[in-house]
């Protein structure tokens, strides 16, 4: 993975909208190149999620499948990036054939870049929800694996098309992200 020292921002998540997002090359799970800029002139969810086995991850992945047709209708591009390797999303995640890219990052470094948090008391706040607890039981995602994962906290940045961030929005728990149609009605 290819990241621009000058802009590693660990506390990037503080720092002002409207910044430029930071930069990457890597590679997503297939082994293709993936750039930020190649994605220039477009609008970007850029996602992070815990582990490839994570049930609320899973869901929240069917979810952007169902509603990929409506991203693309408004020139949105999807980039997931999980804290898994390669392997694990395929055998986890990538299950739901996803139509956008799926990037590993098991050592974590675009989520240092991106400042995206890590805290225990994600899991306790999902624990709270007992309808989000249910929904996720009964999903089909449900494994024991994922409570080994890390407890890294969803979020999602919105980068317009000049590659300035728009919108961070960092998940309370395990389980929280951004709204879809808060990201579809973006204008």
């Amino acid at each position: 993975m290819e990241i621009k020292p000058e802009q590693h921002m660990s506390s990037f998540t503080k720092s002002v909208l409207s910044d430029k997002a930071p930069e990457f090359k890597t590679k997503e799970y297939l082994g293709n190149t993936l750039s930020l800029t190649d994605y220039k002139g477009q609008k970007i969810m850029l996602s992070f999620f815990r582990g490839a086995s994570c049930p609320f991850c899973n869901m929240r992945i069917r979810e952007l499948i169902q509603s990929y047709w409506k991203f693309q209708e408004r020139n949105i591009a999807v980039i997931a990036v999980f804290a898994a390797t390669a392997e694990e999303i395929a055998q986890y995640a990538c299950k739901q054939e996803a139509p956008f890219p799926i990037v590993p990052d098991p050592k974590l470094d675009l989520y240092r870049l991106y400042g995206v948090e890590s805290s225990p008391k994600g899991m306790y706040r999902v624990m709270m929800q007992p309808v989000k607890m249910m929904k996720m039981m009964f999903s089909g995602f449900f494994n024991m694996k994922a409570l080994k994962d890390k407890p890294i906290l969803p979020a999602d940045f919105l980068i317009d098309e000049g590659l300035q961030v728009y919108k961070i929005y960092q998940g309370k728990d395990f389980g929280d992200h951004i709204p879809l149609e808060e990201v579809l009605n973006w204008d």
